[in-house]
């Protein structure tokens, strides 16, 4: 059975706004507010101090409806980025020193301009990466993926919440954890995750709950004990992020009543030493409209990078218009500064 976005189901947190209020109740959060916290340590705000990616989000139409996701995605959406501004994201491309081009969905090599963005993006020698529900590359009209991705050199992010099927189905959906096996032993036959083969293939490991992630260094080991001895599959390496209590996942913690309490505990196991390496201040994101938000999160809470009183659009970006930029934060970023830290490239500390 695949679950109701939030959208279709008609739920109040299918809007940005919504979120933010209850992210910023001060009756709900009572240890403070997440500037509260940096202007404690004198940081007034937080900066960006260079442009080495560039994140964009090809819409929240996807293949799963996962219990934890920040984007609300889903079979059911329609988001997606269309060939003009797919054009832009090049056209910015071709004149940035921007490193990567890191690709989100939903899914999204759903995405018609999936291929096109990857094959011009590599042309230009940019490093690419595709964030990867493993899943959509066992699906009808999908398969022909793993060498598409293989003959381009992509590096392969893959979620995979855990190694055992009955913690990894209860977050992703029934049967998504042997379809993902299935995907990565197609990615290891074509090189992905071996030694000295180029071809890099990445596992994201995301709490069962609320919980924090644990150490990432042991937890990697545990991961490629597990998997090698289950199922004989290899990966590079393991990135633990902190579930964002962001869309689906808040509601899911509203839902059970345990909202208040993963909030104390984030803004317990605040830890400035990650402030340095948060991913906001060598990266940028773009929606599938083109319009530019700090982060993938501020993305979906509808915080937008702005100048002149109106939306940044990337059409009209300059590299120079990001760096020494101030980044708009809310207690969502208390998930990015808890314990060892969360970033798209995994624990910061």
């Amino acid at each position: 059975m695949i679950l109701k976005t939030l959208q279709r189901a008609g739920n109040a947190l299918a809007s940005p706004a919504q979120q933010l209020e209850v992210l910023g109740d001060p009756a709900r959060i009572v240890a403070g507010r997440f500037q509260e916290s940096l202007d404690r340590l004198g940081w007034s705000d937080i900066t960006r101090t260079s442009l080495k990616t560039l994140q964009i989000n090809l819409g929240k139409v996807c293949n799963q409806t996962c219990t934890h996701c920040h984007v609300d995605a889903g079979p059911d959406r329609r988001e997606s980025m269309s060939q003009e501004t797919a054009a832009q994201v090049i056209d910015f491309l071709s004149r940035s020193q921007a490193e990567t081009l890191d690709i989100t969905g939903g899914a999204p090599e759903m995405n018609a301009n999936f291929r096109s963005l990857v094959e011009q993006a590599t042309a230009l020698g940019k490093n690419v990466i595709d964030r990867c529900n493993l899943t959509i590359l066992m699906a009808n009209g999908f398969t022909y993926l793993p060498e598409f991705l293989a003959k381009h050199r992509v590096n392969v992010v893959a979620s995979l919440p855990c190694y055992l099927e009955e913690n990894c189905d209860a977050q992703r959906g029934d049967g998504v954890f042997v379809k993902s096996i299935e995907a990565i032993r197609a990615l290891n036959e074509l090189g992905y995750g071996r030694p000295d083969s180029g071809l890099k293939l990445d596992l994201v490991y995301n709490p069962v709950g609320i919980g924090l992630p644990p150490e990432q260094s042991q937890l990697e080991r545990d991961y490629r004990e597990q998997l090698n001895e289950r199922y004989s599959i290899c990966f590079n390496r393991l990135f633990t992020i902190t579930n964002m209590p962001v869309s689906r996942f808040l509601h899911d913690l509203l839902r059970q009543e345990k909202y208040e309490v993963y909030m104390q505990k984030l803004i317990e196991a605040f830890n400035p030493q990650t402030i340095d390496d948060l991913m906001c201040r060598s990266l940028v994101s773009v929606d599938w409209n083109g319009f530019l938000y700090d982060c993938d999160f501020n993305q979906m809470l509808d915080l937008p990078l702005d100048q002149h009183e109106r939306r940044l659009h990337i059409s009209e970006l300059q590299d120079s218009d990001l760096v020494d930029r101030k980044v708009k934060t809310a207690n969502h970023c208390f998930g990015c500064t808890a314990g060892c830290g969360s970033s798209c490239t995994g624990s910061l500390a």
